[in-house]
């Protein structure tokens, strides 16, 4: 196995030595000033502790793995893509933005089941402005650091991308168009008369939504479970990440970095890349 390391700044040599002594670790190939691969190298039980003393992004990656080898990555909308997380700042235009944030905070740690903490949330909005959306979008809403080099990759080899978020279609159909991302599926607000009623139309996108949709475009695309990537930060993504062969954690809660198969606190959507091989 290769282990890669990744961090916001330069790795220092001795702590890199340290790495390698701890993993027994052969070679060590520089791919950016701040992220190195170490190859062949071992786990060892001191390494996580290591890592996260100096802040430093690792995973274990198979030597033979290729980033051809996939051709759909999922992803998350809120505190995954974009910085924020679209509902709570809609209400902080309404006023509401504790006893909301409260709601979605509880969700994302699985205190709550999605689709309940959604509607209590919505209600909660009904008779905001609907141009609330706009400004929220427009003032508020930014991608996380190295979202635009992650698909530009991406799409460069050819790997489709799909958006799919127990958000709002109203965010995730901007992004799509934004971006030039392949898919997204999110909730439809209710509105009437330009004002948000309090209600979500259809279906709610929740957890086992999310998995859904990863399944039917990855059969769509032709692929298998293994050639799909899955990311996310809260416990409405357990479930589609655990559709996808490859899982990552994107600064993500306590609940969903132990069920991932990476986890990535500190560096941005970039450090996705060389895990990729």
């Amino acid at each position: 196995m290769n282990l890669i390391l990744q961090s916001l700044h330069s790795i220092a040599p001795d702590r890199l030595a340290a790495i390698r002594e701890l993993t027994q670790a052969g070679g060590m190939d520089t791919l950016t000033p701040n992220c190195v691969r170490l190859n062949r190298a071992s786990p060892h039980h001191a390494l996580a502790a290591y890592c996260l003393e100096h802040a430093i992004d690792y995973g274990f990656v198979p030597a033979e793995r290729h980033i051809g080898d996939f051709g759909l990555l999922v992803m998350d909308m809120d505190s995954t893509l974009i910085n924020i997380e679209c509902i709570d700042e809609i209400a902080d235009m309404h006023g509401l933005k504790p006893q909301v944030a409260e709601i979605t905070e509880a969700a994302m740690r699985g205190e709550m089941e999605f689709a309940e903490s959604l509607q209590r949330r919505v209600a909660l909005l009904a008779g905001l402005d609907e141009n609330a959306l706009t400004r929220v979008y427009e003032e508020r809403l930014r991608l996380n650091r190295g979202a635009e080099i992650m698909l530009n990759t991406l799409r460069q080899k050819n790997i489709k991308t799909l958006l799919v978020s127990g958000g709002f279609t109203l965010f995730t159909e901007r992004l799509k168009n934004q971006l030039g991302l392949d898919f997204a599926h999110s909730n439809t607000l209710e509105i009437v008369n330009g004002k948000l009623t309090g209600k979500v139309l259809g279906k709610i996108v929740d957890a086992q939504g999310k998995a859904d949709w990863l399944n039917r475009t990855r059969e769509s695309l032709g692929l298998r479970p293994e050639q799909v990537i899955a990311m996310g930060d809260g416990a409405n993504d357990l479930m589609m990440m655990a559709a996808a062969g490859i899982s990552i954690a994107y600064h993500a809660k306590p609940i969903v970095q132990q069920q991932a198969g990476y986890a990535l606190n500190y560096v941005g959507l970039d450090g996705l890349l060389p895990l990729l091989g």
